[in-house]
């Protein structure tokens, strides 16, 4: 057994990051300014779109989505139930309702048949997430928005570099959010960013990402700025700081490599594991697809072992392996279960992989060996725990 833990996530942060911080804090520019917008360009480049708006985290970046396409009270947004607790609370935000639909069993992702049943004439938005990194079947939950004339907001939180018939996620539906929070991706500590093609929700993002305060407000402390401003709009505090935008620059510029060692991680996880029949591996993406790895979601037949997910969880931490679960569906949550009167038996294919999913750790900063480690391990365990 080890003799010291493998946490479930490490960021991965060199000396570029460091020195770059070093530089902004000497800068005397500690706030929102030119290292967020050359973040904002580079990031724009990299995705392939028009426009890239920087902000203080992915959550924001979808508040501030759902607000520039016209979300408001009454409307309904359809999101779900397998996704992080952000994704259903910045529709309430906007005193919208939130409306959660069932996965599919094996990529966990949001099942695009469920979706024209839901709909009704309140139903303004959809609000797909890429679990884990893998795309969602964008092609029909697409042609459905555009059927119905609903606005296609993708919480791309895990899905950085992630691709879709070889377009990269961030140039497929309307905005698209991603988050640079420490375990994602790239990090920028806590960040995220909205992309579009639309100029106009852009701008909109802007403005409301700092108060409301007429454009180029952060310019005002600048030689070519004035101390003149106005308020357009009751806006947010949303803006990004120099000096989380100076790690995500270096961040972005390893973006591809991080990738690179992610994938071949996740194929020493498959191949090692895939001969076990009380474990369901994740799916890899599809030709043309491009998986991101954020996370890589395993899912225990416990129908096959005497010990149930939480107990399987305990034994890989006495062995030194840190994971999680993602997620606990929306629906088990208190608020959303006694706000929408959401059961357990709605959402039937949510609710049974909730038993059985366990994320392992994934990121650069492993090792093979530490890989190794954890295969091992969990071989082990299903071999000493098998029915």
């Amino acid at each position: 057994m080890r003799n010291h833990f493998l946490p479930f996530h490490v960021p991965t942060i060199g000396e570029e990051e460091i020195a770059e911080v070093v530089a902004t804090l000497r800068s005397g520019w500690l706030t929102t300014g030119p290292k967020v917008k050359q973040f904002e360009q580079e990031f724009a480049r990299y995705i392939g779109c028009q426009q890239a708006v920087a902000v203080n985290s992915g959550t924001a970046a979808l508040h501030l989505a759902l607000e520039a396409v016209g979300i408001t009270e009454g409307d309904e947004v359809l999101i779900p139930t397998m996704t992080f607790t952000a994704t259903a609370e910045v529709v309430t935000y906007l005193k919208a309702k939130p409306v959660l639909l069932d996965c599919r069993p094996d990529t966990l992702n949001l099942d695009p048949d469920r979706i024209e049943r839901a709909i009704t004439p309140k139903t303004k938005a959809i609000m797909p997430v890429h679990m884990g990194g893998l795309p969602c079947e964008m092609d029909r939950i697409l042609e459905i928005a555009r059927q119905y004339h609903l606005q296609v907001i993708e919480d791309a939180a895990h899905a950085l570099p992630a691709r879709y018939h070889g377009r990269m996620v961030g140039t497929l539906g309307d905005i698209t959010c991603f988050s640079f929070y420490a375990t994602k991706t790239i990090t920028t500590g806590e960040g995220g960013m909205a992309t579009t093609d639309n100029l106009e929700w852009a701008e909109r993002m802007r403005l409301m990402s700092l108060h409301g305060i007429s454009k180029d407000a952060w310019k005002r402390y600048t030689a070519e700025g004035s101390w003149y401003y106005e308020v357009l709009f009751p806006g947010y505090k949303y803006n990004l700081t120099d000096l989380a935008a100076a790690i995500g620059i270096h961040q972005l510029k390893k973006c591809e490599r991080f990738w690179e060692v992610r994938q071949r991680y996740a194929a020493l996880y498959h191949e090692g594991l895939q001969d076990m029949t009380a474990l369901t591996l994740p799916p890899i993406a599809a030709e043309g697809q491009q998986h991101a790895w954020h996370l890589y979601i395993l899912q225990l037949n416990v129908e096959q072992l005497r010990i149930t997910r939480n107990q399987f969880i305990d034994l890989l931490k006495e062995r030194q392996i840190g994971t999680s679960v993602h997620f606990i569906p929306l629906h088990l949550h208190p608020y959303y279960r006694d706000t929408f009167g959401y059961r357990a038996a709605d959402f039937p294919q949510a609710s049974a992989a909730f038993e059985r999913i366990v994320s392992l750790p994934i990121y650069p900063k492993m090792t093979e060996a530490d890989v190794g480690y954890v295969i091992e391990t969990v071989r082990a365990l299903v071999r000493q725990y098998r029915r």
